[in-house]
């Protein structure tokens, strides 16, 4: 199974749990500027995902994976991620780190 974590710089950030390996990660780009990452992580059995809200004040929370949607193959995690970037004729792209 494959799940897609998010992080916005200077907002928040979220960091894999026992269980998850990266497997790909991209920018996500809004005319020209990045405005997000995104991180396709294999995930085994069930896990806790950190999410570290930038802001002040700092806060960390846990939360299960069972939350996140899911994906059977790491081509449906890729084709939702492509689904982010389909709009009219916007400048948004993903581009892999």
């Amino acid at each position: 199974m494959y799940v897609i974590l998010t992080s916005k710089p200077g907002q928040f950030r979220t960091e894999l749990g026992e269980g998850m390996r990266r497997i790909e990660a991209y920018d996500y780009v809004f005319c020209g500027r990045p405005r997000a990452q995104f991180v396709i992580a294999q995930i085994d059995g069930e896990s806790k995902v950190k999410i570290i809200d930038e802001a002040s004040p700092l806060a960390v929370n846990l939360v299960p994976s069972k939350f996140l949607p899911r994906f059977d193959s790491l081509e449906k995690a890729r084709r939702e991620l492509q689904s982010l970037v389909r709009y009219g004729g916007i400048d948004m792209s993903l581009q892999r780190i």
